[in-house]
């Protein structure tokens, strides 16, 4: 594409980085990601399934951007054509994930929080993604619950306990979103989608919001084959993004 520059790309997160959480893209970060992409490569990296992407950012998502990473990369996509695909049920096995999937399920039964609604955990191509309040909770429900496990810590201790009791399968627990964490072997993090571009971007720039330790974007964030750019919501990204390709 005439104009671009060669060798950069641009890769970003999806919640909280070009969309507030759960929410469609405005119609404006819309137009600036295909106005970037006449100067970059451009790529998004979520931790969600296709689908969820898909309603984020439009039915045509896979086609609109360079590179489209659904469940951190476990689903890859390249100008609009699947380039790679891992699932979980064949690399743990099921005797392994029902027994990871029966102890969430007892655990969550036992915790006593306000409320608590349906889908506690969501089966996924290369993760379980578990919701102690269940992601059929409404928008308001999502909200206060959030609000509620900043105070409460509830995420983060079911985390440390599962982080213990199922350490012999070697196992990342990251949390994102509002409601819930991913659950996902080590190095299935987003740094999995690296080495479908690595080798061909000098220069890749990813952006996100949750890049502490133990959020889901910290890995890619951290990682020496990446410039990280923390941003804290879908306008900073905007600016940033303004100030160092445009």
């Amino acid at each position: 594409m005439e104009g671009r520059k060669p060798g950069v790309i641009a890769l970003f997160d999806v919640d909280g980085t070009l969309t507030l959480p759960r929410k469609p893209a405005t119609p404006q970060m819309l137009r600036f990601l295909q106005d970037l992409r006449k100067v970059v490569a451009v790529g998004v990296v979520g931790g969600s399934d296709l689908s969820k992407i898909l309603e984020q950012l439009g039915p045509t998502a896979i086609a609109d951007y360079d590179y489209v990473f659904s469940e951190n990369g476990l689903v890859a996509y390249k100008n609009g054509k699947k380039i790679g695909n891992q699932t979980l049920k064949a690399w743990l096995g099921d005797q392994k994930l029902k027994e990871l999937i029966n102890f969430i399920l007892h655990y969550i039964a036992d915790l006593d929080i306000p409320v608590k609604r349906g889908t506690f955990i969501e089966f996924r191509t290369g993760m379980l993604n578990v919701s102690p309040i269940g992601r059929n909770c409404s928008q308001e429900e999502r909200d206060d619950f959030e609000h509620y496990d900043k105070v409460h810590n509830i995420r983060l201790t079911m985390v440390e306990i599962l982080k213990e009791k199922f350490s012999h399968l070697n196992l990342t627990f990251s949390i994102g979103g509002q409601i819930s964490f991913d659950v996902f072997p080590q190095g299935w993090d987003k740094t999995y989608s690296l080495q479908y571009i690595e080798n061909d971007f000098m220069e890749i720039h990813f952006f996100g919001d949750r890049i502490y330790k133990g959020g889901n974007d910290y890995e890619i964030f951290s990682s020496n084959k990446t410039i990280g750019h923390s941003v804290t919501s879908p306008d900073d990204t905007y600016e940033q993004c303004k100030g160092i390709f445009l």
